[in-house]
């Protein structure tokens, strides 16, 4: 009888694993990230209904084209989170090949226990409060239309805000279909939200972590913009800085804002080595040729061998116009930087690589600590 007995508690105990694996698997399936979607961006096939005061949706919507390549079954897409200290960072991700990429996107930024996993792994932050739900729609004019869940009104004060507002334009203006961007809350116009962060009109893509500090030499209209990219606190991520200047928004000015690092106040770690300075920058044809003087040589001292400080001169260099490559001197004599020129990375940041990078971090750090 204690056999009986004992084999009709296996049988109990097998079967009641059995059921809570079934159930973990439909969990798992059912539970995927929002970002997943398949009907992100819908097709009309009719009169567009109209929203609340909002005048009636386009009846032409665009879906956005890819901003690059993936590998099989999967599509490349920038979605911007934040770091520690509030920088928001571009990191290029793969989503599935669905219709709808540019709601999946956004969808990521989410929080949300499994989006929150993924941009811990990248050592960031989501930026958009649990459970705010998402709708877009894109005209054939380039016109994105969001509209937001009043959950966004959790968030927590006023630098929240403006930085999810800017999240949100800067990753939907990655599209190149997509022009401007404007919100509604739902579903209808917002003038500003909780902590007086303006919503209304019209938003096109603007400047990413604006330094706060400007020169006391200039009036407001003599100011000018440069886009500077600094490593962040772990080295693994490049953060893009706009920097405002007083004189000529070019690549001299750029290279010189870049030697001179990352503000005072900033966490951010500087891209070239202490000391270094610039001698000249020259134009060759579409490769800008720029000449350091020796103390860029110490760059090969850092834990990367200066790939990650070689990447953001280059990101940097390029941004303006007819700059398509870099060639760099030190001393006027070629730098050995494992090709002659450098030409620009497609993307800024890819979570494959910073998710590795951070871990080699993390296990370093806490091995020193050992």
């Amino acid at each position: 009888m204690n056999r009986l007995g004992n084999q009709r508690k296996l049988y109990l105990l097998a079967a009641a694993l059995l059921a809570l694996t079934i159930l973990l698997c439909l969990s798992w399936g059912l539970w995927k990230p929002s970002g997943q979607e398949t009907d992100l961006v819908p097709q009309a096939t009719g009169e567009a209904a109209p929203q609340s005061t909002q005048e009636p949706v386009s009846q032409a919507t665009t879906e956005p084209e890819s901003t690059g390549q993936a590998s099989a079954g999967m599509r490349e897409t920038v979605v911007y989170y934040q770091d520690n200290n509030g920088y928001l960072v571009p990191v290029m991700r793969e989503v599935p090949a669905e219709e709808g990429i540019a709601k999946a996107t956004l969808s990521l930024m989410v929080q949300s226990p499994y989006n929150d996993m993924e941009a811990a792994r990248l050592g960031l932050k989501t930026i958009l409060p649990e459970g705010t739900t998402i709708d877009l729609d894109i005209n054939s004019e380039g016109r994105a239309r969001i509209d937001l869940g009043s959950q966004i009104n959790q968030l927590a004060d006023a630098e929240a805000e403006s930085n999810m507002v800017s999240a949100i334009v800067q990753t939907l203006t990655e599209f190149p279909t997509v022009k401007t961007v404007e919100f509604l809350v739902d579903g209808k116009q917002v003038s500003q939200l909780k902590y007086g962060t303006r919503i209304d009109g019209t938003f096109e893509r603007g400047m990413l972590n604006l330094e706060s500090a400007v020169p006391t030499m200039a009036t407001p209209s003599e100011y000018k913009t440069v886009e500077l990219y600094f490593p962040g606190e772990t080295g693994s991520l490049l953060v893009p800085v706009t920097r405002m200047v007083y004189g000529n928004d070019d690549i001299n000015t750029a290279m010189l804002e870049l030697c001179k690092g990352p503000s005072a106040d900033s966490p951010l770690e500087s891209t070239l080595p202490a000391g270094c300075g610039l001698i000249g920058v020259n134009m060759d044809g579409t490769t800008a040729v720029i000449n350091f003087t020796k103390e860029f040589m110490n760059l090969a001292e850092q834990s990367d061998g200066g790939r990650q400080a070689l990447k953001a001169l280059v990101l940097t260099a390029t941004q303006f116009p007819g700059v398509e490559k870099v060639e760099i001197q030190v001393e006027g004599e070629p730098y050995d930087a494992s090709a002659a020129t450098m030409s620009v990375p497609t993307f800024v940041n890819e979570a494959d690589a910073i998710t590795d990078q951070f871990l080699q971090t993390q296990t370093a750090q806490i091995f020193d600590m050992e």
